[in-house]
């Protein structure tokens, strides 16, 4: 009982996102894999501009998950549930035993490839913060954008047309809160998706699935994904719903999560426990220098959520 992982989605790319699993016995294998998938070396993809554009951006953040578990599992303890953000739930189930890496990258590219020609033009996500959900509720109707995202009572992601959002994002100035932009060039978890929804479960039909060997929470509703039938559903309908990120984390705490490791690339996730959850501990693999670090972060945190 005690440490939950968490798998990130895209946004947080950078050209260092592999530096600490550069040269890992274990890790090789999967940045092998994504390399091949790629076209070109990971390090290169996630230095190159187009790290953000979906089609390099999913296989660049599963890879990096993937890559940090692969070197550090064998050497953590038990893992109370796995729960993955947007693209990082393919991740999640993979760290889960749901099915191996190469499927989840090639699982990874495929949902981009869906998603980006579901798409309308120029649309995207915007994340607002500070506005209650009545006032989020009524924004969404009066601008025709969506709910895409709940990262927790006042911070939630829109989707939608891009000229929608910018309008969304004057509106809410005048009521005292935030926006920020997402570098995601989709409206991911709405129903604009629809149609990449329905075409993403062919691909994980045509997979040798299993049941996943670690707790894993759906990121549609937080609970457990238990067979493959909910594999399936779970992981086709978060394309098009909205991610409950906030009941996820709640879910998993209520499960006996008391220290949180985020696999990288970013530290929104662990950010967001810490603010949700003051009391936890939630660091990502990128706070430490080495993996030696992260190692040693959690036996300390673990024994002290233990105490």
């Amino acid at each position: 009982m005690s440490l939950v992982l968490l798998c990130p989605g895209q946004g947080g790319q950078h050209p260092d996102m592999f530096k600490r699993v550069r040269g890992n016995p274990q890790a090789q294998p999967v940045l092998d894999l994504a390399s091949t998938l790629l076209g070109a070396p990971v390090e290169q993809m996630a230095a190159d501009a187009s790290r953000f554009h979906n089609a390099v951006a999913q296989p660049l953040v599963c890879a990096a998950a993937l890559a940090h578990w692969a070197s550090l599992q064998t050497q953590l303890p038990p893992i109370t549930a796995v729960a993955g953000y947007s693209a990082g739930e393919l991740a999640a189930h993979a760290v889960a035993g749901s099915f191996d890496t190469a499927s989840c990258l090639a699982l990874s590219r495929e949902r981009a490839r869906l998603m980006d020609a579901a798409a309308p033009a120029d649309a995207g996500l915007l994340a607002v913060i500070g506005l209650d959900e009545p006032r989020i509720a009524r924004i969404c109707v009066t601008h025709g954008v969506f709910l895409a995202i709940v990262n927790g009572p006042d911070h939630v992601v829109l989707g939608g047309l891009r000229p929608a959002l910018e309008a969304v994002a004057a509106d809410v100035a005048a009521h005292g809160a935030r926006t920020v932009p997402l570098p995601v060039d989709v409206p991911a978890h709405t129903p604009l998706l629809a149609a990449a929804a329905q075409g993403f479960e062919k691909p994980l039909r045509a997979l040798p699935l299993h049941a996943p060997r670690l707790r894993l929470l759906a990121g549609i509703d937080g609970r457990l994904v238990s067979d493959v039938t909910r594999v399936v559903a779970t992981l086709s309908a978060q394309i098009a719903q909205p991610v409950q990120w906030q009941a996820v984390l709640q879910q998993a705490v209520e499960r006996g999560g008391r220290v949180f490791l985020e696999l990288g690339p970013g530290a929104a996730l662990s950010r967001r426990v810490r603010e949700l959850h003051p009391q936890l501990e939630a660091r990502s693999v990128e706070d430490f220098q080495t993996l030696e670090g992260v190692l040693e972060w959690v036996d300390r945190a673990c024994a002290r959520a233990r105490a």
